[in-house]
């Protein structure tokens, strides 16, 4: 019975520690307006990752018709990288966050 405990414990340990160092975590928020700072880009699949001041983790996938902009102006995905501080505006679409628009910051 004692090794029973002891490796359902153990394996315990091994799962949670194998998904919470995974690097694949995502928040969905809800609809709105958020500032944080881009964490990596993926220019392959047109995606980002968002960390929100609040510490959010938010995986945001562009779609043709998101709004990329910089200084007022329209911009190319290709300038977004990581460390730009940002200002997202998304809609929450079940367990999605599709973005609206994307202000890059500085």
């Amino acid at each position: 019975m004692k090794l029973s405990l002891f490796k359902t414990f153990f394996m315990a340990i091994a799962v949670f520690g194998l998904y919470s160092c995974g690097g694949g975590e995502t928040d969905v928020v809800e609809s709105g307006t958020y500032v944080g700072v881009i964490e990596e880009v993926e220019p392959e699949k047109t995606e980002i990752y968002v960390e929100t001041e609040a510490g959010e983790v938010l995986e945001l996938y562009f779609t043709e018709t998101t709004e990329l902009t910089q200084d007022g102006q329209p911009v190319e995905f290709s300038v977004l990288e990581p460390g730009q501080r940002v200002e997202v505006e998304v809609e929450k679409v079940g367990q999605r966050l599709d973005p609206i628009s994307v202000v890059v910051l500085e």
